[in-house]
């Protein structure tokens, strides 16, 4: 049947150019743009999980700035120390010089107190963005920020790289005494911040640590073996205790053996056969790895002065090669976190595009289509809305 008022094929032809159009649409849309998912109705499920690593990927670039900068500061650090055990190996060499009998030590200390000087200098300026690392003012801990960790509930925390600074503390300062450090012990002097005794054949001793704050130095001195702790927090003197328990029983001297309890308590067992002196003293925070080095003085007539100096400087060379690998360590983490991360955040852009980013060969393809497509439903839409005048003939 023929009708004038209904023209299905008219219809048919429109609904399919509507649809030709539609997706030709589509397709310059992803040209244009370049995805082929550019909002939430084109897809969803995958444009919200591209948004959260899109989100991820911006997290990323801000740790890479924070590896930066903690890179930068540690490195900073790094060639200070680098710097110091030069100047101290300087120091060394004019300290043995001293201990020859026919030398002006008066020459050798002008020119020691000159290196001190340069020590100094370089714990002073060794700081970064105004973090000095290696003066004692940075604290127990360096924390740097190092990645974004995302779990599988959704849930986002950060990691970090903690460098311990306990012992890169190289400024100068001897520091004030720690008052109270080791009350309840036997021998402690007035002001309870170091002690001295003897612990008898078969005997043995208690030493109690009674109060830190972080930063603390503590050290106690079996016969000839020094030990030392530096408190990581306030009231660490049960970790003080542990430790330098495990130190002296890790020294191996003969007879000694050590043990420790939650009070803070160090006992010290004496089964040498033979009476042992035992010593202890305690510096607040500030007493630098190389306090001392500003009163080394080998400007005598005896030599003793230069003899002790020499055990002396060995001891902060010591003190400055642990300084320095600590922040080679540092140094080198940080470089291969900032490696990884810099690959991670490649392959989480390469994976939101994998996911949004429009196939553009495909696209050139189908846009040839749809174009001779669009052209069709045009002509086929006009020869659709020329059949009603087909039916004036019957009215001829």
């Amino acid at each position: 049947m023929s009708s004038i008022l209904t023209n299905n094929s008219a219809m048919v032809a429109l609904q399919t150019l509507k649809s030709v159009n539609q997706n030709l649409s589509g397709v310059q849309s992803e040209i244009s743009t370049g995805l082929k998912v550019s909002s939430a109705k084109d897809n969803s499920a995958v444009f919200a999980i591209s948004q959260v690593m899109k989100s991820d990927v911006s997290g990323f670039k801000a740790v890479s700035d924070s590896l930066s900068l903690g890179s930068s500061t540690v490195s900073v650090a790094s060639a200070a120390t680098a710097s110091i055990g030069e100047t101290l190996n300087e120091i060394k060499t004019k300290i043995v010089s001293a201990n020859e009998s026919n030398v002006d030590r008066g020459k050798l200390q002008d020119e020691i107190t000159s290196l001190v000087e340069q020590v100094t200098s370089v714990v002073g300026a060794a700081q970064f963005n105004g973090l000095n690392l290696i003066d004692g003012s940075a604290g127990a801990d360096l924390d740097i920020l190092s990645s974004l960790d995302r779990a599988a509930d959704g849930s986002v925390s950060v990691g970090e790289i903690t460098v311990d600074l306990s012992g890169a503390n190289l400024s100068t300062d001897a520091g004030a005494v720690a008052g109270g450090a080791f009350a309840g012990t036997t021998g402690v002097s007035n002001a309870e911040d170091k002690f001295a005794l003897t612990i008898d054949a078969a005997a043995n001793a208690d030493v109690t640590f009674a109060a830190a704050t972080a930063g603390d130095v503590f050290s106690v001195t079996v016969g000839d073996e020094t030990f030392e702790y530096t408190a990581q927090a306030n009231a660490d003197f049960e970790a003080a205790a542990y430790s330098i328990r495990d130190q002296i029983n890790a020294a191996g001297i003969t007879g000694i053996t050590a043990t420790a309890d939650n009070a803070g308590v160090l006992n010290i067992a004496n089964a040498s056969g033979s009476d042992i002196a035992v010593a202890g003293a305690a510096v607040t925070e500030g007493a630098g790895g190389l306090a001392g080095l500003n009163s080394i003085n080998v400007d005598d007539t005896t030599g003793a002065g230069a003899e002790a100096a020499l055990t002396a400087i060995e001891g902060m060379i010591d003190t400055v090669i642990d300084a320095q690998a600590t922040f080679g360590t540092a140094e080198k983490r940080i470089e291969t976190q900032g490696n990884f991360l810099s690959a991670l955040t490649d392959s989480f852009t390469s994976g939101i595009g994998s996911l949004v980013d429009a196939d553009l060969e495909e696209a050139s393809a189908r846009l040839q289509a749809l174009q001779v497509q669009q052209q069709l439903g045009t002509q086929a839409l006009s020869i659709a809305n020329q059949a009603p005048q087909q039916l004036l003939s019957l009215f001829r």
